[in-house]
Protein backbone atom coordinates (compact mmCIF):
# COMPACT_ATOMS: atom_id res chain seq x y z
CA UNK A 1 0.00 0.00 0.00
CA UNK A 2 1.48 3.33 -0.89
CA UNK A 3 2.14 6.10 1.95
CA UNK A 4 -1.02 8.06 0.49
CA UNK A 5 -3.21 5.51 1.24
CA UNK A 6 -2.11 4.78 4.60
CA UNK A 7 -4.83 7.67 6.34
CA UNK A 8 -7.66 6.28 3.97
CA UNK A 9 -10.69 4.57 5.82
CA UNK A 10 -10.08 0.77 4.12
CA UNK A 11 -12.60 -1.92 3.74
CA UNK A 12 -12.31 -5.27 5.81
CA UNK A 13 -12.71 -8.13 4.03
CA UNK A 14 -11.93 -11.93 4.90
CA UNK A 15 -12.34 -14.92 2.60
CA UNK A 16 -12.79 -18.21 4.75
CA UNK A 17 -10.51 -20.48 2.34
CA UNK A 18 -6.82 -21.12 3.29
CA UNK A 19 -3.99 -19.78 1.84
CA UNK A 20 -3.15 -20.99 -2.11
CA UNK A 21 -6.72 -22.39 -2.44
CA UNK A 22 -7.95 -22.75 -5.94
CA UNK A 23 -10.97 -21.08 -7.34
CA UNK A 24 -12.06 -17.86 -9.42
CA UNK A 25 -13.32 -16.19 -6.02
CA UNK A 26 -9.79 -16.61 -4.99
CA UNK A 27 -8.08 -14.96 -7.79
CA UNK A 28 -10.94 -12.45 -7.94
CA UNK A 29 -10.03 -11.93 -4.07
CA UNK A 30 -6.34 -11.17 -4.25
CA UNK A 31 -6.67 -9.14 -7.57
CA UNK A 32 -9.07 -6.71 -5.71
CA UNK A 33 -7.57 -6.67 -2.35
CA UNK A 34 -3.97 -7.92 -2.55
CA UNK A 35 -0.64 -6.69 -3.97
CA UNK A 36 1.47 -3.58 -3.33
CA UNK A 37 -0.88 -1.18 -4.89
CA UNK A 38 -4.38 -3.13 -4.29
CA UNK A 39 -7.02 -1.92 -6.73
CA UNK A 40 -9.50 -1.52 -3.57
CA UNK A 41 -7.23 -0.54 0.05
CA UNK A 42 -7.94 -3.18 2.68
CA UNK A 43 -7.61 -5.17 5.70
CA UNK A 44 -7.50 -8.56 3.73
CA UNK A 45 -7.73 -11.93 5.22
CA UNK A 46 -7.67 -15.60 4.88
CA UNK A 47 -7.10 -18.77 6.66
CA UNK A 48 -3.59 -19.69 7.23
CA UNK A 49 -2.35 -23.73 6.73
CA UNK A 50 -1.00 -26.11 9.74
CA UNK A 51 1.41 -26.44 7.42
CA UNK A 52 4.04 -25.21 4.84
CA UNK A 53 2.20 -22.90 2.64
CA UNK A 54 2.44 -20.91 -0.46
CA UNK A 55 3.87 -17.70 -0.42
CA UNK A 56 1.64 -14.93 0.83
CA UNK A 57 0.96 -11.62 -1.50
CA UNK A 58 1.62 -8.30 0.25
CA UNK A 59 -1.33 -7.04 1.86
CA UNK A 60 -2.67 -10.26 2.76
CA UNK A 61 -3.29 -11.44 6.21
CA UNK A 62 -3.46 -14.80 7.56
CA UNK A 63 -6.10 -16.41 10.60
CA UNK A 64 -5.67 -19.37 11.97
CA UNK A 65 -7.61 -22.21 10.46
CA UNK A 66 -8.74 -24.27 13.52
CA UNK A 67 -12.18 -26.20 13.21
CA UNK A 68 -13.41 -24.95 9.52
CA UNK A 69 -16.65 -26.34 8.85
CA UNK A 70 -20.17 -26.08 7.70
CA UNK A 71 -22.91 -27.28 10.28
CA UNK A 72 -23.89 -27.68 13.63
CA UNK A 73 -22.87 -26.59 16.91
CA UNK A 74 -19.37 -27.16 15.54
CA UNK A 75 -19.74 -24.29 12.78
CA UNK A 76 -20.87 -21.74 15.98
CA UNK A 77 -17.72 -22.60 17.68
CA UNK A 78 -15.48 -21.92 14.57
CA UNK A 79 -17.08 -18.59 13.85
CA UNK A 80 -16.51 -17.43 17.29
CA UNK A 81 -12.70 -18.35 17.30
CA UNK A 82 -12.86 -16.23 13.73
CA UNK A 83 -14.79 -13.47 15.49
CA UNK A 84 -11.79 -13.28 17.88
CA UNK A 85 -9.27 -13.23 15.69
CA UNK A 86 -10.51 -10.82 14.21
CA UNK A 87 -11.32 -8.38 16.73
CA UNK A 88 -7.69 -8.74 18.03
CA UNK A 89 -6.21 -8.39 14.31
CA UNK A 90 -8.32 -4.98 13.40
CA UNK A 91 -8.31 -1.74 14.44
CA UNK A 92 -12.69 -0.48 13.73
CA UNK A 93 -11.30 3.03 13.60
CA UNK A 94 -9.49 2.50 10.70
CA UNK A 95 -12.12 0.65 8.71
CA UNK A 96 -14.79 2.29 6.44
CA UNK A 97 -16.80 -0.87 5.13
CA UNK A 98 -17.25 -4.68 5.20
CA UNK A 99 -16.98 -6.48 1.89
CA UNK A 100 -18.46 -9.85 2.65
CA UNK A 101 -16.52 -12.74 0.83
CA UNK A 102 -19.74 -14.80 0.04
CA UNK A 103 -23.22 -14.63 1.72
CA UNK A 104 -22.23 -18.17 4.16
CA UNK A 105 -19.73 -19.97 5.36
CA UNK A 106 -17.83 -18.87 8.87
CA UNK A 107 -16.00 -15.72 7.65
CA UNK A 108 -18.76 -13.83 6.87
CA UNK A 109 -20.68 -13.52 10.40
CA UNK A 110 -17.23 -13.52 12.05
CA UNK A 111 -16.75 -10.52 10.18
CA UNK A 112 -19.96 -8.78 11.14
CA UNK A 113 -19.60 -9.69 14.54
CA UNK A 114 -16.29 -8.19 15.05
CA UNK A 115 -17.19 -4.79 13.69
CA UNK A 116 -20.63 -4.73 14.45
CA UNK A 117 -21.48 -0.83 13.11
CA UNK A 118 -19.65 -0.59 10.20
CA UNK A 119 -21.74 -0.82 6.87
CA UNK A 120 -21.63 -4.07 5.10
CA UNK A 121 -21.52 -5.06 1.07
CA UNK A 122 -21.94 -8.68 0.59
CA UNK A 123 -20.40 -10.17 -2.11
CA UNK A 124 -22.32 -13.28 -4.20
CA UNK A 125 -20.30 -16.27 -5.36
CA UNK A 126 -21.63 -19.24 -7.15
CA UNK A 127 -20.64 -21.76 -3.91
CA UNK A 128 -22.88 -19.97 -1.94
CA UNK A 129 -25.89 -20.66 -3.55
CA UNK A 130 -24.49 -24.22 -4.06
CA UNK A 131 -23.83 -25.06 -0.42
CA UNK A 132 -26.83 -23.02 0.98
CA UNK A 133 -29.30 -25.42 -1.22
CA UNK A 134 -27.30 -28.39 0.01
CA UNK A 135 -26.84 -27.24 3.67
CA UNK A 136 -29.95 -26.12 6.37
CA UNK A 137 -27.00 -24.12 8.59
CA UNK A 138 -25.59 -22.45 5.43
CA UNK A 139 -28.77 -21.44 3.93
CA UNK A 140 -29.84 -19.93 7.25
CA UNK A 141 -26.38 -17.84 7.45
CA UNK A 142 -27.16 -16.76 4.07
CA UNK A 143 -30.63 -15.40 4.57
CA UNK A 144 -29.08 -13.41 7.82
CA UNK A 145 -26.40 -11.85 5.78
CA UNK A 146 -28.85 -11.02 3.11
CA UNK A 147 -30.95 -9.80 5.90
CA UNK A 148 -27.84 -7.74 7.59
CA UNK A 149 -26.30 -6.44 4.43
CA UNK A 150 -26.64 -3.03 3.53
CA UNK A 151 -25.77 -3.74 -0.07
CA UNK A 152 -25.85 -7.02 -2.11
CA UNK A 153 -23.72 -7.48 -5.10
CA UNK A 154 -24.25 -9.63 -8.01
CA UNK A 155 -22.26 -10.23 -10.86
CA UNK A 156 -24.69 -11.42 -13.59
CA UNK A 157 -28.48 -11.31 -13.31
CA UNK A 158 -28.95 -15.33 -13.04
CA UNK A 159 -27.01 -14.61 -9.58
CA UNK A 160 -29.88 -12.52 -8.41
CA UNK A 161 -32.82 -14.61 -9.79
CA UNK A 162 -31.27 -17.78 -8.43
CA UNK A 163 -30.54 -15.64 -4.28
CA UNK A 164 -34.21 -14.54 -4.31
CA UNK A 165 -35.07 -18.04 -4.49
CA UNK A 166 -32.94 -19.11 -1.64
CA UNK A 167 -33.87 -16.26 0.45
CA UNK A 168 -37.40 -14.48 -1.19
CA UNK A 169 -37.43 -11.87 1.52
CA UNK A 170 -35.09 -9.80 0.28
CA UNK A 171 -35.35 -6.22 0.07
CA UNK A 172 -34.60 -6.29 -3.97
CA UNK A 173 -33.24 -2.47 -3.86
CA UNK A 174 -30.75 -4.05 -1.98
CA UNK A 175 -29.33 -6.09 -5.06
CA UNK A 176 -26.70 -4.38 -7.03
CA UNK A 177 -25.34 -5.99 -10.11
CA UNK A 178 -21.58 -5.18 -10.55
CA UNK A 179 -19.89 -7.81 -12.99
CA UNK A 180 -16.33 -9.53 -12.10
CA UNK A 181 -13.56 -8.44 -13.95
CA UNK A 182 -10.27 -9.86 -14.95
CA UNK A 183 -6.60 -7.93 -14.91
CA UNK A 184 -6.47 -5.30 -17.18
CA UNK A 185 -3.30 -5.86 -18.35
CA UNK A 186 -4.33 -8.97 -19.50
CA UNK A 187 -6.82 -7.12 -21.77
CA UNK A 188 -4.22 -4.75 -23.19
CA UNK A 189 -1.37 -7.05 -23.37
CA UNK A 190 -2.37 -10.62 -23.75
CA UNK A 191 0.49 -13.33 -24.70
CA UNK A 192 1.38 -13.89 -28.09
CA UNK A 193 -0.79 -16.64 -29.19
CA UNK A 194 1.28 -18.79 -32.46
CA UNK A 195 -0.43 -19.74 -35.82
CA UNK A 196 -1.09 -23.44 -35.47
CA UNK A 197 0.65 -25.68 -38.34
CA UNK A 198 -1.45 -28.65 -37.73
CA UNK A 199 -4.98 -29.45 -37.53
CA UNK A 200 -4.96 -33.38 -36.98
CA UNK A 201 -6.64 -33.09 -33.45
CA UNK A 202 -8.52 -30.97 -31.38
CA UNK A 203 -6.95 -29.68 -28.73
CA UNK A 204 -9.27 -28.94 -25.29
CA UNK A 205 -8.64 -27.57 -22.35
CA UNK A 206 -9.74 -27.80 -18.72
CA UNK A 207 -8.95 -25.85 -16.00
CA UNK A 208 -10.36 -25.19 -12.83
CA UNK A 209 -11.52 -27.57 -9.66
CA UNK A 210 -12.77 -31.18 -10.86
CA UNK A 211 -15.57 -30.61 -8.34
CA UNK A 212 -18.99 -32.44 -8.92
CA UNK A 213 -20.33 -29.22 -9.60
CA UNK A 214 -18.23 -28.04 -12.43
CA UNK A 215 -18.89 -31.18 -14.61
CA UNK A 216 -16.25 -33.14 -15.62
CA UNK A 217 -17.79 -36.26 -15.10
CA UNK A 218 -19.99 -35.50 -17.91
CA UNK A 219 -17.26 -34.20 -19.73
CA UNK A 220 -14.89 -37.04 -19.88
CA UNK A 221 -17.82 -39.71 -20.11
CA UNK A 222 -19.03 -37.94 -23.66
CA UNK A 223 -15.10 -37.93 -25.07
CA UNK A 224 -14.80 -41.38 -24.88
CA UNK A 225 -16.28 -42.07 -27.77
CA UNK A 226 -14.46 -39.51 -30.11
CA UNK A 227 -11.16 -39.95 -32.02
CA UNK A 228 -9.48 -36.74 -32.81
CA UNK A 229 -9.79 -35.11 -29.51
CA UNK A 230 -6.95 -34.35 -27.02
CA UNK A 231 -7.42 -33.47 -23.59
CA UNK A 232 -5.71 -31.51 -20.96
CA UNK A 233 -6.49 -30.59 -18.09
CA UNK A 234 -5.54 -28.16 -15.29
CA UNK A 235 -6.56 -28.42 -11.77
CA UNK A 236 -5.78 -29.59 -7.91
CA UNK A 237 -3.52 -32.78 -7.93
CA UNK A 238 -5.60 -34.42 -5.49
CA UNK A 239 -9.27 -34.07 -7.61
CA UNK A 240 -7.02 -35.16 -10.72
CA UNK A 241 -5.87 -38.38 -9.03
CA UNK A 242 -9.37 -38.86 -7.45
CA UNK A 243 -10.96 -38.70 -11.31
CA UNK A 244 -7.75 -41.62 -12.66
CA UNK A 245 -10.54 -44.03 -12.14
CA UNK A 246 -12.81 -42.79 -14.28
CA UNK A 247 -10.38 -41.55 -17.10
CA UNK A 248 -9.30 -45.16 -16.99
CA UNK A 249 -12.81 -47.12 -17.21
CA UNK A 250 -13.74 -44.76 -20.22
CA UNK A 251 -10.50 -45.26 -22.20
CA UNK A 252 -10.24 -41.27 -21.82
CA UNK A 253 -6.40 -40.34 -21.99
CA UNK A 254 -6.04 -36.84 -20.76
CA UNK A 255 -2.67 -34.51 -20.19
CA UNK A 256 -2.52 -33.45 -16.85
CA UNK A 257 -0.36 -30.07 -16.79
CA UNK A 258 -0.67 -29.33 -12.54
CA UNK A 259 -2.52 -26.79 -10.59
CA UNK A 260 -0.81 -23.49 -12.92
CA UNK A 261 -0.16 -20.49 -11.52
CA UNK A 262 -2.46 -17.92 -13.76
CA UNK A 263 0.58 -16.24 -15.77
CA UNK A 264 1.12 -19.94 -16.66
CA UNK A 265 -2.22 -20.68 -17.79
CA UNK A 266 -2.54 -17.96 -19.80
CA UNK A 267 0.42 -19.20 -21.47
CA UNK A 268 -0.82 -23.10 -21.91
CA UNK A 269 -4.36 -21.41 -23.12
CA UNK A 270 -2.11 -20.39 -26.77
CA UNK A 271 -1.42 -24.21 -26.65
CA UNK A 272 -5.10 -25.13 -27.46
CA UNK A 273 -7.72 -24.98 -29.78
CA UNK A 274 -10.71 -24.46 -26.82
CA UNK A 275 -11.94 -24.09 -23.20
CA UNK A 276 -14.31 -26.46 -22.06
CA UNK A 277 -16.73 -25.65 -19.41
CA UNK A 278 -19.06 -28.17 -18.69
CA UNK A 279 -20.10 -26.78 -15.54
CA UNK A 280 -23.71 -28.68 -14.12
CA UNK A 281 -25.32 -25.97 -11.93
CA UNK A 282 -24.38 -22.45 -12.12
CA UNK A 283 -21.28 -20.10 -12.70
CA UNK A 284 -21.42 -16.62 -10.67
CA UNK A 285 -19.73 -15.52 -13.85
CA UNK A 286 -16.68 -18.18 -15.22
CA UNK A 287 -13.84 -15.89 -14.87
CA UNK A 288 -11.75 -18.56 -16.22
CA UNK A 289 -13.49 -18.12 -19.44
CA UNK A 290 -12.95 -15.12 -19.86
CA UNK A 291 -9.30 -14.94 -19.23
CA UNK A 292 -9.45 -17.57 -22.23
CA UNK A 293 -11.26 -15.67 -24.64
CA UNK A 294 -8.86 -12.24 -23.79
CA UNK A 295 -5.99 -14.97 -24.68
CA UNK A 296 -7.57 -15.70 -28.10
CA UNK A 297 -8.60 -18.91 -26.81
CA UNK A 298 -12.28 -19.80 -27.91
CA UNK A 299 -14.84 -21.41 -25.22
CA UNK A 300 -17.14 -24.23 -25.28
CA UNK A 301 -19.54 -24.49 -22.64
CA UNK A 302 -22.75 -25.65 -20.97
CA UNK A 303 -25.07 -22.93 -21.69
CA UNK A 304 -26.38 -22.89 -16.84
CA UNK A 305 -27.14 -19.61 -15.30
CA UNK A 306 -24.11 -17.07 -15.07
CA UNK A 307 -22.14 -18.47 -18.19
CA UNK A 308 -24.92 -18.03 -20.52
CA UNK A 309 -24.99 -14.50 -19.40
CA UNK A 310 -21.14 -13.79 -19.24
CA UNK A 311 -20.77 -15.39 -22.61
CA UNK A 312 -23.76 -15.62 -24.63
CA UNK A 313 -22.42 -15.69 -28.80
CA UNK A 314 -18.93 -15.07 -27.37
CA UNK A 315 -18.85 -19.02 -26.77
CA UNK A 316 -20.32 -22.04 -28.18
CA UNK A 317 -22.73 -23.14 -25.85
CA UNK A 318 -23.32 -27.24 -26.39
CA UNK A 319 -24.22 -29.96 -24.10
CA UNK A 320 -21.40 -32.11 -22.12
CA UNK A 321 -23.90 -34.75 -21.04
CA UNK A 322 -25.11 -35.51 -24.28
CA UNK A 323 -22.18 -37.25 -26.27
CA UNK A 324 -23.76 -37.25 -29.77
CA UNK A 325 -24.23 -33.01 -29.24
CA UNK A 326 -21.09 -32.30 -28.35
CA UNK A 327 -19.74 -34.97 -31.01
CA UNK A 328 -21.66 -32.51 -33.48
CA UNK A 329 -20.63 -29.20 -31.55
CA UNK A 330 -16.77 -30.44 -31.67
CA UNK A 331 -16.73 -31.26 -35.27
CA UNK A 332 -18.07 -27.81 -36.18
CA UNK A 333 -15.15 -26.37 -34.86
CA UNK A 334 -12.76 -28.58 -36.67
CA UNK A 335 -14.19 -28.77 -39.92
CA UNK A 336 -16.01 -25.25 -40.51
CA UNK A 337 -13.66 -23.30 -41.74
CA UNK A 338 -13.18 -19.69 -40.23
CA UNK A 339 -15.39 -21.22 -37.01
CA UNK A 340 -12.59 -21.15 -34.44
CA UNK A 341 -11.05 -17.49 -36.13
CA UNK A 342 -14.52 -16.09 -35.48
CA UNK A 343 -15.52 -17.35 -31.63
CA UNK A 344 -11.82 -15.55 -31.32
CA UNK A 345 -12.75 -12.37 -32.28
CA UNK A 346 -16.29 -12.56 -30.38
CA UNK A 347 -14.31 -13.89 -26.74
CA UNK A 348 -11.65 -10.83 -27.23
CA UNK A 349 -14.53 -8.21 -27.62
CA UNK A 350 -15.98 -9.87 -25.10
CA UNK A 351 -13.49 -10.41 -22.22
CA UNK A 352 -12.95 -6.41 -23.37
CA UNK A 353 -15.83 -5.56 -21.22
CA UNK A 354 -14.69 -6.92 -17.97
CA UNK A 355 -11.68 -5.12 -16.60
CA UNK A 356 -11.14 -5.53 -13.15
CA UNK A 357 -10.64 -1.90 -12.69
CA UNK A 358 -14.07 -1.34 -13.33
CA UNK A 359 -14.83 -3.91 -10.84
CA UNK A 360 -12.97 -1.97 -8.30
CA UNK A 361 -14.53 1.66 -8.80
CA UNK A 362 -18.04 0.10 -8.70
CA UNK A 363 -17.18 -1.27 -5.22
CA UNK A 364 -15.41 1.53 -3.93
CA UNK A 365 -18.13 3.93 -5.26
CA UNK A 366 -20.78 2.07 -3.43
CA UNK A 367 -18.92 2.07 -1.16
CA UNK A 368 -18.51 6.08 -0.38
CA UNK A 369 -22.47 5.87 -1.13
CA UNK A 370 -23.01 3.54 1.67
CA UNK A 371 -20.72 5.66 4.12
Amino acid sequence: MSPHEVDRPLAATFLDLPVGSPGGSVELFLDLYTGDRPLIPARAFMLGRSGPTTSVPAGLDLLPAVGKCLEGPAFGRYVAALRRALAAAIDPARIGVLHLQHLGFGATPALIRALPLHPRIALVHGTDLIFAEAHRDQLQVLRETARAADAIVVPTGAMADHLLKLAPQIDRRKITHIPWGIPDHLLSAPPTRPTRTSSSHLRLLYAGRLTAEKGAESLIKSLAPMPGVELSIAAPRAQFHALAPLLQRTGVRARYLGWLRRPQLWRVFAEHDALVMPSTTLEAMGLVALEAQACGLPVLYQPVPGLSEALAASGLATDFTHSATLARDLDRLHTTPGLLSALRQAGYANAARYPLSATARSLIDLGRQLT
